[in-house]
């Protein structure tokens, strides 16, 4: 899906921001392009927590990962979703073992806040160090937060770039996965988020969001230009066996100072 991102991208920005992280991959893909500091957020705490020691202390991220070594069996992986990480180091490398592991490599916690997508029955491979010396160095100049999209939207200034990654609406209202930190995204938030961006229209900002493609999306973000194609994915961490990916449509919605 990022090759269908960033041809939209602007060739030049100010500052980046990044409200909803995650893995930060367009973060990755065109960074580089803005000369002042990158701002990236997201409201899961752990994910921050790990992009900050990804960051700082990339030598001792990496030698917490290795009690985790070999650590391929189903019983391990639930051993270690029952863990309640008793420092933020242990939480940081706790959420990057899941996180590679899990079904999907999905990250979703259920209403109470717990973490509960089934085993992927995918090993476990640590990371290279010379990968995360480098995407620690690519790190140096971005300010990482855990704030909400409103704190970081109202930080953005005429000629900066936002790409915004919200989640996608609940299916239904009895859903079991409640979202990435505990908190279900629901309409009124992507309505308020569609009227965030008419103001960074007003302000000047460059933005591109991508979401499913629904009349939904299309209503709320009439004010933007509307690419659409189709993906693959598997949709659903429950039944997870024998699942086939199947077509996703999707949008990708560009602010109008973008120019592209």
């Amino acid at each position: 899906m990022l090759h269908k991102i960033v041809p939209f991208v602007p060739n030049s920005f100010r500052s980046y921001h990044e409200p909803f992280l995650g893995s930060g991959a367009l973060f990755f893909a065109v960074g580089k392009r803005a000369s002042a500091e990158h701002f990236l957020s997201d409201l899961n705490k752990q994910l921050i927590l790990t992009w900050q020691f990804v960051r700082d202390q990339p030598q001792t991220f990496y030698e917490a990962l290795k009690q985790y070594e070999g650590s391929d069996s189903e019983e391990q992986y639930y051993a270690v979703r029952a863990q309640e990480p008793k420092s933020d180091l242990e939480c940081a490398a706790r959420f990057f073992f899941l996180n590679q592991t899990a079904w999907n490599g999905l990250w979703r916690e259920n209403r109470w806040g717990v973490f509960n997508v089934p085993w992927g029955a995918r090993p476990f491979r640590g990371i290279d160090p010379a990968t995360l010396l480098s995407v620690s160095a690519l790190l140096q100049r971005a300010t990482i937060q855990n704030v909400d999209f409103n704190q970081s939207l109202a930080a953005t200034r005429r000629g900066d770039f936002v790409y915004l990654d919200p989640p996608y609406l609940p299916v239904s209202d009895t859903s079991k996965f409640a979202g990435y930190n505990g908190t279900r995204f629901r309409l009124d938030n992507l309505r308020h988020l569609a009227e965030l961006t008419k103001d960074l229209d007003r302000r000047g900002v460059m933005w591109i969001m991508s979401n499913r493609d629904t009349a939904i999306v299309h209503d709320l973000f009439e004010h933007a230009r509307i690419h659409r194609f189709t993906t693959k994915r598997s949709v659903s961490a429950q039944n997870k066996r024998n699942i086939q990916p199947s077509d996703s449509p999707e949008a990708i919605m560009i602010g109008v100072n973008c120019g592209v």
